[in-house]
């Protein structure tokens, strides 16, 4: 009997359905249909190949709210989060039908006389998808839909923990292929369910030329070096560990509230999450208790409920996780404030808690680690090279922003002396990004960007053409051939 995977529902622990796990050993086919579908899918036309991901967006504004209840009732986020979610597919499904008539390369200058010289972007092959449970479609989306119109067939290994998720943008995508008709190949878009043993075939088959993963560090720690064996394309965003630097000037409304919603949204489960708060002693009291009151008055539970702010943690090992990083930042001098375990008034069977801060003496190691819950860590500083030093002193580098009115400070944060991180926000939240600025450029990751600006060129290749119009092929400097009479 087939292996299957169970759909467990944070809310209420509630068993939603299960699907059949892909066997490790159909990996291989499942290649090399793409393999096969790459044959045909690279010679239809690239504004042909856009019109298909224009029907995956007509399909997916029709369904945009079933999709993004089962988003909340599989993952757990509320339901403006989760109908976000289905609108940033929308959103990258726009972007890629416009892409799809401007994969430019450039003319270039050549040095020989009666030359022309350019560059081409041609697509690259089969791209594998792997996507974590904090965005279980959209991730996955921003990959495929530019994979697409570049050329590329796309595999799928969604997370585990939501493969009926996964399941249902394929079936909103099948209406699309229907309509679209017979220039989509079979095996253009393939799913694989299953857990790291899945992921870890598809990163090490010769046949991918992409793997696209999103998740935790330690995933990619063991991805990268099987997809690099191979010498193989893989594009990472890992973790996140995002500050904000809150400097004296800062309109201390408007970082109260880019605070509470980057720190809380999603129960603190994004990689773009606030965690690190970096504000100047003379704002700092003041700046705490207007949160500590913030936090008081969230409404946590039901996700379905529209009233709700606060939803569950995936799992206990989430709940856990968080008690152990408050363990260790009181053990380091931290004056912790809220956390701890929410039971009354919220769904039985689900993981729920009080989002949390901490006053830390100083950025000890358990701030410098990402721990994926509703904990933010709140440091001092005195002058901003101080406030600088300690936004760029951890391994992670995904976003960060600061809170000011001072254009120097404005403008040394987005310099090459100031922010590390591939986003740099000024007066606005580090929690998302906008589909057009791509979204990415982690530092520990060596910067991989998915979706918007030139991402594309990501999912392409580059080639180099050099046509000679002349009648000579110049050898060296001053041989040529003599063409004879």
């Amino acid at each position: 009997m087939a292996a299957e995977l169970t759909s467990v529902s944070p809310i209420d622990g509630a068993v939603l359905g299960s699907v059949a796990v892909t066997p490790p050993e159909a990996i291989a086919g499942v290649v090399a249909a793409a393999g096969v579908a790459f044959t045909r899918w690279r010679d239809v036309p690239a504004p042909r190949r856009g019109e298909l991901v224009r029907l995956f967006g007509a399909e997916l504004r029709a369904e945009k709210h079933r999709l993004a209840a089962l988003v909340t009732l599989e993952v757990g986020k509320i339901g403006a989060e989760a109908e976000g979610e289905v609108q940033e597919m929308i959103d990258v499904c726009d972007f890629a039908v416009g892409l799809s008539r401007q994969l430019h390369g450039l003319s270039i200058a050549s040095e020989r006389p009666g030359h022309r010289m350019a560059e081409g972007w041609h697509p690259l092959g089969p791209c594998a998808v792997i996507s974590a449970f904090n965005f279980p479609v959209a991730v996955w989306c921003w990959n495929a839909a530019l994979a697409l119109v570049c050329g590329d067939p796309v595999i799928w290994k969604p997370s585990e923990k939501a493969p009926l998720t996964a399941a249902a943008a394929l079936a909103i995508l099948a209406r699309a292929l229907d309509r679209f008709g017979s220039d989509a190949p079979p095996g253009l878009v393939q799913l694989v369910n299953g857990g790291p043993e899945q992921g870890m075939a598809l990163a090490a088959d010769g046949g991918v030329a992409l793997v696209s993963a999103t998740g935790s560090t330690r995933m990619g720690r063991a991805v990268a070096p099987l997809v690099a064996a191979r010498f193989g394309r893989v594009l990472l965003e890992l973790g996140g560990n995002a500050a904000m630097i809150v400097c004296p000037s800062a309109d201390l409304d408007l970082a109260v509230r880019a605070i509470v919603f980057s720190a809380i949204g999603t129960a603190g489960q994004r990689c773009t999450s606030l965690r690190r708060l970096i504000v100047h002693r003379s704002v700092a009291a003041p700046l705490v208790e207007r949160l500590k009151r913030a936090y008081a008055s969230i409404p946590i539970g039901d996700p379905r409920d529209p009233a709700t702010l606060l939803g569950p943690l995936v799992d206990e090992a989430a709940a856990v996780a968080m008690e152990r990083a408050l363990d260790r930042a009181v053990a380091d001098g931290g004056e912790p404030w809220g956390g701890g375990r929410v039971t009354s008034g919220v769904p039985r069977g689900g993981v729920y808690v009080r989002p949390a801060l901490v006053r830390m003496p100083r950025q000890s190691a358990i701030v410098r680690e990402e721990t994926f819950a509703p904990l933010l860590y709140v440091l001092g500083f005195d002058d901003f090279d101080e406030a600088l030093r300690l936004h760029n002193d951890v391994p992670q580098g995904l976003s960060g922003c600061i809170f000011t009115l001072d254009l120097r400070e404005a403008e040394r944060f987005v310099s090459a002396a100031g922010s590390d991180c591939g986003i740099a926000n000024v007066n606005i939240g580090p929690s998302g990004a906008e589909i057009g600025g791509a979204f990415g450029g982690e530092k520990e990751t060596g910067g991989g960007r998915e979706s918007g600006s030139d991402a594309w060129k990501g999912y392409m290749r580059r080639q180099t053409v050099t046509v000679n119009f002349s009648r000579d092929l110049p050898l060296a400097q001053g041989v040529t051939f003599d063409g004879g009479g």
